[in-house]
């Protein structure tokens, strides 16, 4: 790890230097990756520098410990040092992680029904307005790309557009099947039911991250319905795509012109075949850390919402909290929290080999 963070602090230094030289200046691009790099790299030299005095005052502790009437007062020195070297040592790790590339972009969210019929729509139209809730405290936009809701105003699938700084790197845990329990409006009986809602969660991604063939593309037009499409179903503004080799379907009807519907179906498409390709990389090198916090595939139950017992359980990391209230309110950074604790361990545990 100390070669690693003595290569960091050379590099970094090199980027200070650059950085003074007003021709830098001259190409903003190549500046901005300049400034961008350094950025990133400045926590951990100050923490590497930390973590150097910390032993500094540990050697220097050791070495006056020899004085009998230094010893005790060095003793407290020595100790405070060595946890604070400790302390920044697991520190060090986690900054030299690799990151992940998508966590300052925006988040597409796509939320479907599940088993449960009308129930499971409903609780799919209590999950589009928690993550709703959720990105209201974060200060993020929400913009509706494609919604379909039911006559007694639950979801069939709601897909929207989350934007705003580090959206991916707090909502990316929340892929998967999301299960409720509890009463249905639809139950007379008073019997508590189990339904589900399916939640993806894709980074937003352009056309020019993901190589898209036009020839590949079948694109359908259609009048829009439902929530948000009223001002537009006089006319085929809606557009719908459909991805030939995978057989991938977007649709967007929540914009006015069948242009924007369609650049933002490209958007998504382009975002859902990354994703593809992520998880056929990660099925292929990393089914361990798969197996613990998961990759958010659609197949992995993740969370369940228990509103007879007024809680919530993440199964992943076996966390249960007695807050359904203030979560379907939107308040889940506690359980996201944990999961990128938890996330960040895994990872840890499997770079320590390289430290």
């Amino acid at each position: 790890m100390l070669d690693k963070l003595r290569a960091v602090a050379l590099r970094y230094e090199e980027l200070c230097a650059k950085a003074e030289r007003p021709e830098l200046y001259a190409d903003p691009k190549a500046a901005a990756r300049l400034l961008r790099e350094k950025n990133d790299l400045q926590p951990i030299v100050e923490a590497y520098q930390a973590y150097g005095a910390a032993c500094r005052d540990m050697d220097e502790a050791r070495e006056l410990m020899a004085d009998p009437e230094m010893k005790e007062l060095c003793q407290e020195t020595f100790h405070q040092a060595k946890a604070r070297k400790e302390e920044l040592h697991r520190h060090l790790q986690l900054l030299l992680l690799p990151k992940d590339p998508n966590d300052g972009k925006n988040v597409i969210v796509e939320i479907r029904g599940g088993v449960g019929g009308e129930e499971s729509a409903l609780f799919a139209q209590d999950l589009y307005r928690m993550y709703a809730m959720y990105a209201a405290r974060m200060g993020w936009q929400v913009k509706l790309m494609n919604y379909s809701d039911t006559e007694l105003g639950g979801v069939k699938e709601a897909d929207f557009l989350i934007e705003g700084q580090g959206a991916w790197s707090r909502l990316k845990y929340e892929s998967g099947v999301h299960r409720v329990q509890r009463v249905p409006q639809t139950e007379s009986g008073g019997r508590v039911h189990t339904s589900t809602a399916t939640v993806a969660v894709l980074p937003e991604m352009e056309e020019v991250d993901v190589h898209l063939d036009p020839n590949d593309i079948e694109m359908q037009v259609y009048r829009a319905s439902g929530a948000g499409g009223q001002h537009v179903n006089k006319t085929s503004s809606a557009v719908r795509l459909i991805h030939k080799p995978t057989g991938i379907v977007v649709a967007c009807q929540e914009e006015r012109s069948q242009v924007q519907n369609r650049e933002k179906c490209m958007v998504m498409l382009a975002s859902k075949l990354y994703q593809i390709e992520q998880e056929r990389i990660e099925g292929e090198h990393d089914q361990r850390r798969r197996s613990q916090v998961g990759t958010g595939m659609r197949n992995e139950r993740i969370r369940t919402y228990n509103f007879p017992q007024g809680r919530v359980t993440d199964h992943r990391i076996g966390l249960t909290l007695y807050k359904l209230d203030q979560v379907m309110n939107g308040q889940l950074d506690e359980l996201i929290d944990a999961l990128a604790t938890a996330d960040q361990t895994e990872k840890l545990k499997n770079a320590q080999e390289t430290f």
